[in-house]
């Protein structure tokens, strides 16, 4: 069991691409769920598969994408963590690679892109960035 689920996913996520994996398998939850939405929305990964288990937990199987034999994603990086929580305003959320990155942001209003929270003017907590 891990203490900050999105922080293993973006470590499988990473660990699998610097292996040249197609896919990757990781638990499933509601948040990791939205997380690879956005990824999924801005281009970052091909998609991805829920399997249902017997037991009655799921398990996402997310399939990566690669240009060139490179990975689409050169960087994700965790921003808040559990022992050190990073929230930010409309105001002072972060511009990832002046904009050619994002930053995957949960707020009131759901988990979404840096971009959308600033189009909708809403902040809250930057889960990570991807660039």
């Amino acid at each position: 069991m891990s203490n900050d689920p999105i922080g293993d996913m973006i470590t499988r996520i990473r660990n699998a691409q610097m292996r040249r994996r197609n896919s990757v398998s990781t638990p499933g939850s509601k948040l990791r769920m939205r997380v690879l939405d956005v990824l999924k929305s801005e281009g970052f990964i091909r998609g991805y598969t829920t399997t249902e288990h017997a037991s009655g937990r799921t398990e996402f199987e997310v399939e990566l994408k690669y240009f060139d034999g490179q990975p689409v994603i050169k960087s994700i990086d965790r921003v808040s963590k559990p022992g050190r929580r990073v929230y930010a305003s409309v105001d002072t959320l972060p511009h990832v690679m002046n904009g050619l990155g994002i930053a995957i942001i949960s707020t009131p209003k759901g988990v979404m892109a840096d971009h959308e929270a600033r189009s909708l003017n809403v902040g809250g907590e930057i889960l990570c960035t991807v660039f």
